[in-house]
């Protein structure tokens, strides 16, 4: 089978240079008076960690509010909060943690909802290895994708949860492909990344061990990113366009195999590959997804954990006003 990586550098708030690439509705729906609405993605489409958004899309949801979306692949996360807060869209995805990033800068963007409670980032290791917790990483080899992503951020926060910090073990930047590669062949002992990763690696037989999500320091998994501007001027808008990705989040978490079945019919690239997509929306459903009590509801306390951790790192120079970060008040009114 073909696996898929996604390269995270592109995905979550450290851009890469990329040519855009837009995903529009169909003419039909065109030709209806819809409005007319671009909303960046800090990668292409085609990544399933947009598959909330390819199934909203491919089931009318957004349609249904009214909105005729084009889906436009920026140069990452903080790109698109740029390009949002610059007014040049009315709403784009990103990572929760991105207005920690960004509003230091001055770019007055906020988070509108969260996709699940748990984070984007999973620690695997191999069932047959003896590391059953954290602790047992000391000494031991991890592969993580970059250093300046938000799954290494997340996998040192882990470590520090258990008085582990980066000097305890060799923690390798291998890139998109080499993170699940290396961990798969046995040069490294553990793995920290999305759920797709770990799929690469339990499709060629090996069985993976994920750490427990109450092990693991929970950053945030994927967000819709607003400007405060429209935020204020056109909270109808940026409520459909709210609702109607939550929907294609609730499909996967209801069922992930009628899911998968409706998302290789909206991207075809998938064909044939239906049984790894089955189950990288299995993972997103049990660890990224699960335990959101209301549907993209952001959690305050998450969000500062997540900052002060940042600041305590040196990853941003200071903290923000944390109500300037998120408004809930889109999830809330669902």
């Amino acid at each position: 089978m073909k696996h898929r990586s996604i390269d995270l550098l592109r995905l979550f708030v450290f851009p890469l240079a990329m040519g855009l690439a837009a995903w529009s509705a169909t003419p039909s729906a065109v030709a209806q008076d819809l409005e007319e609405v671009t909303y960046l993605l800090p990668a292409p489409v085609t990544s399933t960690a947009f598959a909330p958004w390819m199934l909203a899309q491919h089931k009318g949801y957004y349609k249904d509010e009214g909105l005729n979306v084009r889906f436009i692949a920026a140069r990452g996360g903080v790109d698109v909060a740029k390009q949002v807060g610059a007014g040049n869209a009315v709403i784009g995805g990103a990572m929760g943690d991105t207005p920690i990033i960004v509003r230091a800068n001055g770019i007055p963007v906020q988070a509108v909802a969260v996709l699940g409670a748990g984070s984007l980032t999973l620690i695997g290791t191999k069932q047959d290895s003896g590391i059953s917790n954290l602790t047992d990483l000391k000494g031991k080899t991890a592969t993580v994708v970059a250093y300046s992503d938000t799954t290494y951020y997340a996998f040192l926060g882990s470590l520090e949860k258990v008085g582990l910090n980066r000097r305890d073990l060799d923690i390798q930047a291998a890139g998109p492909t080499g993170v699940w590669q290396l961990f798969n062949t046995g040069r490294s002992d553990a793995i920290a990344g999305v759920p797709d990763w770990i799929v690469n690696v339990e499709q060629t037989g090996t069985k993976v061990n994920i750490m427990p999500r109450e092990q693991t320091f929970q950053s945030m998994a994927q967000a819709i990113i607003a400007s405060e501007k429209v935020i204020n001027d056109n909270p109808e808008l940026v409520q459909k366009l709210v609702r109607a990705t939550l929907r294609g989040m609730q499909d996967i978490m209801q069922d992930p195999q009628a899911a998968t079945a409706a998302y290789v019919q909206a991207v075809p690239a998938y064909q044939g590959q239906e049984q790894w997509v089955g189950r990288t929306f299995e993972l997103y459903r049990d660890y990224v997804y699960a335990d959101q009590k209301v549907l993209g509801r952001i959690d305050a306390e998450r969000l500062k954990a997540v900052q002060d951790f940042y600041v305590a790192q040196g990853i941003v120079p200071r903290a923000q006003e944390l109500d300037t970060l998120y408004t809930n008040q889109f999830v809330d009114a669902q």
